[in-house]
């Protein structure tokens, strides 16, 4: 803990000196940018009969470039399910007009929405697809191209640790990499195509992740849908199929406190799932068994200095008989609010 208080005094320091120096010399060799993102939420489970308060995200970073050649971004979370655990870490440059490459601790390329930050989710919980399948963060590297003018294409491939950000990283090596590839394309005005694929093997089994998807925005409509199938080598454990679609239509409100009001629906699957842990024998269980999800909601979006909303959700979970879901996948009321600066 004492070590990330340091962190963030070191870093708050950096952006004072940064600021000053930017005062005095009007062309920085350094830039340096605070972030931060805030949830604070309240759940209760009525067919539970039980309630509780969470903070969700306390995140704060910093990013910028170094004499406009190197980006850089460095991202803790103080409260990630209630640990201090750092979100992002890199460095990365341009190689040649849209080339670039990162390296570091990040995000994994691959789905649409595990790689929303959480002041860009619409609603409080993430989907099954960002939460139990298709979201992680690891080390290594990451070679962008991005390209076209009139279809804009943006290819990413990434090789992995595969180890996550484990304690002792010093001493950890490995001879298997994991991979992953994502390509993103704005076919039409408002209207994006991506598709991934990820082989990874974060435990005992080496597994492989296929994804695809489209956003659709017009007027004040928002739509998505996402679907990404998930094998295991040697036919370990069925394949896993999971689903995420949901619509938003927002309201413009103004100039004043109140900036938006948004009205979203949501529908997300996931067929009985396994993170790839083999127990004794060297057989893979069921970690999340199969449930669908349809979540209703409305947000309001303030208008701050920052980014503020207020986001009220339902959800309602359905599985199969005899399944005794986990402790906090019930039926549920959520009221979250975010802020992020």
């Amino acid at each position: 803990m004492k070590t990330y208080l340091k962190l963030i005094a070191a870093c708050a320091a950096l952006v004072a000196t940064t600021a000053q120096a930017q005062e005095q010399t009007r062309q920085p060799a350094i830039t340096v940018t605070p972030s931060g993102t805030v949830r604070a939420k309240f759940e209760y489970q009525p067919t539970e009969g039980n309630a509780r308060y969470s903070v969700r995200t306390a995140r704060f970073g910093v990013g910028g470039s170094v004499y406009g050649t190197l980006d850089y971004k460095m991202e803790i979370d103080l409260s990630d399910e209630g640990k201090i655990k750092m979100v992002d870490a890199y460095v990365a440059g341009k190689i040649y007009k849209g080339l670039s490459l990162s390296m570091g601790f990040m995000r994994v390329p691959f789905t649409i929405d595990a790689h929303r930050s959480p002041h860009l989710q619409l609603f409080a919980n993430r989907s099954f697809i960002a939460k139990q399948v298709g979201g992680t963060r690891d080390v290594g590297a990451v070679l962008g191209w991005r390209f076209g003018t009139r279809v804009p294409i943006n290819i990413q491939l990434g090789m992995f640790n595969g180890s996550g950000l484990v304690d002792n990283l010093q001493s950890y090596w490995t001879g298997s990499f994991d991979y992953s590839a994502k390509v993103q394309a704005g076919v039409a005005k408002g209207l994006n195509l991506v598709a991934g694929y990820r082989n990874a093997m974060p435990h005992n089994v080496r597994m492989h992740l296929y994804d695809a998807g489209v956003t659709y925005t017009t007027g004040r409509w928002l739509m998505e849908g996402e679907y990404l199938r998930k094998t295991y080598a040697g036919g370990e454990f069925d394949a896993v199929n999971s689903i995420d679609a949901f619509l938003s239509y927002g309201v413009p409100m103004g100039d004043g406190a109140l900036r938006r009001v948004s009205f979203l629906g949501r529908y997300d699957y996931l067929g009985d799932h396994s993170n790839g842990t083999a127990v004794e024998g060297g057989l893979l269980t069921v970690n999340d068994p199969e449930r669908h999800r349809a979540t209703a909601g409305v947000t309001f979006s303030l208008g701050l200095p920052f980014a503020a909303d207020i986001r009220l959700n339902y959800e309602k979970y359905f599985y199969g008989i005899n399944v005794q879901p986990g402790p906090s996948d019930h039926d549920k009321i959520v009221v979250e609010l975010m802020a992020h600066f």
